[in-house]
């Protein structure tokens, strides 16, 4: 869970930088390319199964929620608020995961839990006024809800298919497809390649191989062992981790409300983590 915190901390702020270069879908394209390369790379190494007929069409659901919305929607968010800013909307998942979890997977969600996940949602107008000012936030930026109800949408179908695949073949062929879809993208994607920096495609890069394959290859690890309801809370820590990391890598200044925010946040998980 640490090492997911840490690899989706960093994405806010590589696409920050890639949406320097990049229009919104060509860096979705361009990222789950290297990241469709990296778990090639890791398929051939360690080895992974045909899917079953039967359920290569979920599998391309999978990568169309996982994905083809979550990211091109994130991506066209972010062009409207701050890398901060995004890192609290698009972790709104554990709201929707709740929710699905506990009306489709019929998962037993305390009165406690609710209430915290209620408390912990707060923390996006607190750290969004401390951070640029509501006067200042444009409501295409509520594009990054959408793609926090499309990834709380694969966290319960991944979780649905966890007993049947290992977590390395879910996220190969979830990737995979998720990348065929983004091909209608493709047109373009060259030019603006070979005329971005080297900044930005090394930013690129990164994005790639930890926030995406990594990072989705040690979720599926996760959430083969834990519930959905619980295993999201910790999604609550990536925002204030992101907001240091774009302190330390963008130059971003953290505001006393933006500290306040993360108490907020901290506060939620902890409290989450001990309904048992």
């Amino acid at each position: 869970m640490l090492a997911v915190v840490l690899c989706w901390a960093y994405s806010p702020i590589g696409i920050h930088i890639g949406l320097q270069s990049y229009s919104p879908g060509h860096l979705a394209l361009l990222r789950f390319l290297v990241a469709s390369l990296f778990m090639g790379v890791v398929a051939l190494v360690r080895g992974i199964g045909l899917p079953r007929l039967r359920d290569a069409p979920w599998l391309m659901v999978l990568g169309l929620f996982a994905i083809v919305i979550h990211h091109v929607a994130l991506n066209t968010g972010q062009r409207w608020v701050s890398p901060g800013a995004s890192s609290v909307l698009a972790q709104s998942t554990p709201i929707f995961s709740t929710f699905i979890a506990a009306i489709w997977l019929k998962e037993s969600v305390s009165a406690w839990r609710w209430c915290w996940v209620g408390t912990g949602l707060t923390r996006a107008l607190v750290v969004i006024w401390g951070d640029k000012g509501l006067g200042t936030f444009r409501p295409q930026g509520l594009l990054i809800l959408l793609a926090a109800l499309s990834w709380s949408v694969y966290f319960a179908l991944q979780k649905h298919y966890s007993s049947r695949y290992s977590p390395l073949t879910i996220v190969c062929y979830t990737i995979w497809a998720g990348t065929l879809l983004l091909g209608v993208y493709a047109p373009g994607l060259a030019t603006q390649v070979s005329a971005a920096p080297v900044r930005v495609n090394l930013a690129v890069l990164v994005l790639g191989v930890f926030p995406s394959a990594l990072a989705y290859l040690l979720w599926a690890y996760v959430l083969a062992h834990t519930e959905v309801s619980r295993s999201v809370c910790v999604m609550y820590l990536v925002p204030p981790v992101a907001m240091l990391m774009a302190a330390v890598l963008l130059g971003s200044h953290v505001s006393g409300g933006v500290l306040f925010g993360m108490a907020i946040v901290l506060g939620s998980v902890f409290a989450m983590r001990r309904a048992a």
